[in-house]
């Protein structure tokens, strides 16, 4: 595996991460002549005029991208949008009409059969929505078996299955036959199948479609436990737009073969690219993807531990607020100042420390709108948003609670001045 890779260096981007996988005008047309279809897509013929005046099917084209390592590649359509055939060209399930898949650095496209199954073998593993386990072998055989393919030893192969096992929660149910369990068991017995051999790449190709929603809702939070622990490279294939949103660090949202947008979540919620992706996400529930982070505005009005509840007063004053926020000196949130209670510690001689208020509620940038929403309904005070060390990076303000219901406007959260 390693002669194969030698000499080769994998790419990086403009930020320093790991360009794992490169696609470049990746194109696949299922029927006798292929290629025939071509110089009528590049004159902007549609797929079905194509399959009428050629009777090629055209399942992918110009698909151009990068998956960065460690973050969860969204191919998000509807049927027939082209989206598992262009999972399946990235790791030659299909083989591409024309078009390079870079594998860090070594062209994959272009490997013969011997060097194709090593690769994957070692560097990838796939998780279908069908589960595809072995009805005769109990959970550990299951999930030891892509192992066994690669020709390790059983006393090592079952010791890497039962670290996958606990890895997805299994633990107690090695010996389980795939009969006995649920669905969302069998789904969580196909990824430990998945994880145990390590792969760097793993496909996810509609994995969770088959579950009840309550179990596909708890796969989701497992796949994205699992990935904050192990930080594999994910390329995962849904229909559901809720979904995408969920895992995806980014999203590619294709139509007829063609990819019409890549981004974030909140890239496609509030700048979609085209009346199409309006229509597709017109009805998601933005506050359960968009974050206090989108939404945040620089905080003006707060205090410093060392100023005093008479400086407390007049920024409250100058700001029209009956509040205001108390940092130290490194601009950690300490509490919070209400204005009755600085007016009572100028007369009493009070140190801002024993008025204010300490146990407030915080949020991170990526906290949902819809929770930050919650608190603003039952507080008379912006929500602080701070980061890991406790340091205030802005607040969220009952107006952009306002904007961030308004999912039929025209969105413009984030970071500046209100």
């Amino acid at each position: 595996m390693e002669e194969i890779f030698e000499g080769v260096e994998c790419p990086v981007d403009e930020e320093g991460n790991r360009i794992v996988i490169q696609v470049r005008n990746l194109t696949k047309i299922f029927g006798k002549s292929p290629e025939s279809a071509i110089p009528l897509l590049e004159k902007g013929m549609s797929k079905g005029e194509i399959l009428k005046t050629t009777g090629n099917t055209v399942g992918l084209y110009g698909a151009s991208f990068d998956v960065k390592q460690g973050e969860i590649f969204v191919l998000m359509g509807l049927s027939g949008s082209g989206k598992s055939t262009l999972e399946r060209c990235l790791n030659r399930l299909f083989e591409p009409t024309t078009g390079t898949v870079v594998i860090e650095g070594l062209d994959f496209t272009s490997l013969k059969p011997d060097l194709l199954r090593v690769v994957r073998r070692k560097k990838m593993s796939m998780v279908f929505q069908n589960f595809g386990l072995l009805p005769h072998r109990d959970v550990k055989n299951n999930v030891a078996y892509g192992l066994e393919m690669q020709g390790v030893s059983e006393t090592e192969r079952l010791e890497k299955a039962q670290v996958a096992i606990d890895i997805v929660g299994l633990s107690g149910y090695e010996n389980s036959k795939p009969a006995n369990l649920s669905g969302g068991m069998k789904q969580r017995v196909g990824l430990a199948r998945a994880l145990a051999t390590d792969p760097d790449i793993l496909f996810m190709d509609e994995a969770f479609s088959a579950l009840d929603p309550l179990i596909r809702r708890d796969m989701q939070d497992e796949l994205l436990k699992i990935q904050a622990e192990l930080g594999k490279t994910i390329v995962f294939v849904t229909h559901d737009l809720d979904e995408a949103l969920k895992l995806g660090d980014r999203i590619a949202l294709m139509k007829d073969g063609v990819i019409v947008q890549i981004g974030d979540a909140e890239d496609i919620l509030q700048r979609p690219a085209d009346e199409y992706v309006s229509r597709f996400v017109e009805d998601v529930d933005r506050t359960k993807i968009l974050t206090a982070g989108v939404f945040m505005k620089r905080p003006h009005d707060v205090v410093y531990m060392s100023q005093g509840p008479r400086t407390a007063l007049k920024l409250m004053e100058d700001n029209d607020s009956t509040t205001i926020f108390a940092l130290d000196k490194k601009r950690r949130l300490q509490g919070l100042v209400e204005a009755d209670d600085a007016l009572r510690a100028v007369r009493n001689n009070q140190k801002l420390n024993e008025i204010m208020i300490t146990d407030i509620p915080m949020v991170n940038t990526e906290t949902p709108m819809s929770d930050v929403i919650q608190l603003l309904v039952t507080n008379n005070f912006p929500i602080p948003v701070v980061d890991d060390d406790n340091i205030l990076l802005g607040v969220v303000r009952p107006a952009a609670a306002v904007e961030a219901l308004n999912v039929g406007g025209n969105m413009n959260g984030g970071g500046g001045d209100q």
